[in-house]
């Protein structure tokens, strides 16, 4: 087996199952082995009632007391049962799982496993997984592997595949120089591929994982060079000049730029009439006029006589970018001739919209990576405003180049990131920072408290919604004994349907719904329809609700502080006070002091360093790594270290052989050569 070979070659995998993995997206072998386990179990010896701390993941052998209690609210099941052993009694609830009744049988003895949490002055689990002796006795042997999964697939099913995939897969050479092998202490590829999704122990688990993280960043910074390369001192193909239009939108406009903001306009004037290309990042935290300076660009693009594009990482975004640019061009007088271009649209609009942009009657184009597709000519494209969400790499500019346009390029991030690692990441494009807000906002009022605020926290979501407000409530990944993401999402939105007043509208989202289907729940969101809306961090890059006002969290231990403090972002965008409340189930003293810097800054920058000190390796699968930098097991925070070894193993290698040409390293060229020609394309980063 290599790569590419059909998952269904697997034994063991039917043609009901391949279905199955085909939702995770996992096609072929290659697809398997790379679907790294989420996180570990290491089931510990069943302890006492007495001794499961609140905010841990406790085993406890139990015996059920009573008949278990089921009751319905509204849509949602919920089934309480008490259970006892010689040092005291606990609650166990479970949600939508009647069945249960039936199952747990008065007198019996079980081993519950879950996280323990207070309600009043008693212990209470919420959603354990159950085991008899047997079952969890065969557990406690191994670290064991979890995985993302999807309704129907089993977490036993996924480690059945995997192993036997591992078992028959035709490992690749070795194909780093002996010198990175031993500078950067890896281990091989073959050994990282086993150790990762079944480590005899937490140091192989570790080893594994350095390796296939470096792996990661490696190939990222190469192509990152490359692309450097490529950009670095393209002619500038479309000079401008300061233009009076853009002056006078300048002096017109309600509110004054901030300095900050005034500084980084100065260096994209200084780019867009100098004599190279523009490839420039603007970072900047959410809120602080990022999309101001990227249409004072833009207004500069147009007054020149050139096309602009501004792309954006969703439709309901683009959207939203639309309206306001229209917006601007009636009330201030604006050159803009903007065409919008999304996936929703009918062949009809779309086949206008591509002639309004290859003959330059619109200058402006907006949308989603649509408007780069092949079926769009410009006229004059100069200047492309993107996305974090929407690196435009190499392969973008490539089929730019081949319809004869080197445009500007302007990324716009709110990705917080220290300029230790930016540098790094960044490697390909000059840097500017807007890093100061508008004096207008107010400033978040945030608070970190335990589970047994929630009723509180409820209470407030509801007096907010009462005076005409709206919430977000953010749900992580699944914990211990739930459902995968979505249902879990799912499951929350129906619990929150049972304790807020009927008259308010819950709706949830998750990134496993169809497009269509999110792009209606962010526009009733928008329009107020809506008024609490769960999710999981899909809404990082959501639309501007300046009436939403509360941001709950739940399990914010299990987030990064940068992520946190990005989805905090989403309120505190209009006129209201706005408030933020992460929910910790760890309630130790490093977690609640780690949350506790969200307390005291809603500087991003400063929240991204003390996340880059604080993270260690026993947060290395309990935190969700943030946005942007989404590697598939690397954490540019967590990872640093090895972040930092891989650019330097990058530089010195391309310092002494650009083209990969000498004998000790040809077999990494034959192994970025085997991955392009499997379809792995690394050229869009």
């Amino acid at each position: 087996m290599n790569d590419q070979t059909p998952i269904i070659q697997v034994k063991g995998i039917g043609e009901k199952t391949q279905k199955l993995f085909q939702k995770l997206d996992i096609h072929t072998v290659g697809d398997l082995i790379r679907h790294y386990p989420r996180d570990y179990e290491v089931f510990e010896e069943p302890g006492m009632i007495s001794g499961a701390a609140p905010g841990t993941v406790c085993a406890v052998r139990a015996c059920v007391v009573g008949i278990p209690n089921l009751k319905r609210v509204r849509s949602l099941s919920i089934l309480n049962v008490t259970v006892r052993d010689a040092s005291g009694g606990m609650l166990l609830t479970f949600y939508n799982m009647p069945f249960l009744k039936s199952v747990l049988k008065s007198g019996g003895f079980y081993i519950f496993r879950g996280l323990v949490q207070t309600r009043g002055n008693g212990r209470v689990m919420e959603q354990p997984r159950i085991f008899s002796e047997t079952d969890y006795a065969g557990q406690m042997s191994a670290i064991q592997p979890r995985y993302g999964l999807t309704k129907g697939l089993t977490n036993q099913m996924l480690q059945k595949a995997m192993k036997q995939a591992l078992t028959f897969y035709e490992y690749e050479e070795e194909y780093y120089p002996s010198w990175i092998i031993e500078s950067c202490q890896l281990e091989s590829g073959k050994d990282a591929l086993c150790g990762i999704h079944f480590p005899a122990d937490q140091e192989a688990l570790l080893k594994a994982r350095k390796r296939l993280v470096f792996d990661e960043f490696f190939t990222f910074l190469l192509v990152l060079q490359k692309n450097k390369d490529i950009s670095r001192n393209l002619p500038n193909e479309y000079p401008m000049k300061p233009t009076e239009e853009t002056r006078r939108f300048l002096e017109a406009m309600p509110f004054s730029l901030t300095k900050a903001q005034f500084k980084v306009w100065g260096e994209i004037r200084a780019d867009l009439e100098g004599p190279f290309c523009m490839n420039r990042l603007v970072q900047g935290d959410v809120g602080s006029g990022k999309t101001m300076v990227a249409l004072l660009s833009l207004l500069e693009c147009v007054c020149n006589g050139y096309q602009g594009a501004m792309m954006a990482p969703t439709e309901v975004l683009a959207v939203q970018h639309y309206e306001t640019v229209q917006d601007y061009r009636e009330r201030y007088g604006l050159p803009f001739r903007p065409a919008l271009l999304v996936g929703s649209m009918t062949a009809k609009e779309k086949r206008e919209a591509y002639g309004q942009i290859e003959s330059g009657e619109a200058n402006l184009v907006i949308g989603t990576h649509a408007l780069i597709q092949d079926k769009v000519t410009f006229r004059s494209l100069a200047l492309v405003v993107t996305d974090e969400q929407h690196r435009f790499g190499v392969r973008q500019r490539e089929r730019l180049v081949g319809k004869g346009y080197t445009p500007h390029v302007l990324v716009m991030s709110a990705t917080p990131i220290p300029r230790t690692l930016a540098i790094i990441l960044y490697g390909d494009l000059q840097i500017s920072v807007i890093d100061e807000l508008p004096a207008d906002r107010l400033p978040i009022k945030n608070c970190v408290v335990n589970t047994s605020y929630r009723p509180k926290a409820y209470e407030f979501i509801a007096k907010q919604v009462s005076m005409g407000r709206q919430a977000y409530v953010i749900c992580p990944m699944v914990e211990e004994g739930e459902l995968e993401e979505a249902e879990n999402v799912v499951d929350y939105s129906e619990k929150l349907k049972a304790v807020l007043p009927p008259w308010i509208q819950v709706a949830c989202l998750h990134g496993k719904m169809r497009p269509s289907d999110k792009n209606r729940i962010m526009e009733e969101f928008g329009a107020g329809k809506i008024q609490v809306l769960v999710s999981t961090t899909v809404i990082e890059v959501g639309i501007n609700v300046p009436n939403a006002t509360v941001m709950m969290v739940e399990n914010a231990e299990r987030f990064g502080l940068a992520q946190l403090h990005q989805l905090r972002g989403r309120v505190g965008r209009g006129s209201h006070q706005s408030y933020c409340i992460f929910i910790s189930t760890k309630e130790n003293r490093e977690t609640m002091e780690r949350l506790d810097i969200l307390n005291h800054s809603n500087d991003g920058f400063h929240i991204a360093s003390e996340d880059l000190k604080l993270r260690g390796p026993g947060d290395l699968f309990g935190i969700r790594q943030s946005g942007e930098f989404a590697f598939r097991i690397g954490d540019i925070y967590n990872d640093a270290s090895v972040l930092k070894q891989a650019a330097d193993a990058v530089a010195r290698l391309l310092g002494e052989d650009p083209e990969l040409a000498r004998q000790e390293n040809e077999p990494l060229r034959r192994h970025f050569e085997r991955i392009a020609a499997d379809g792995v394309d690394f050229r869009s980063i």
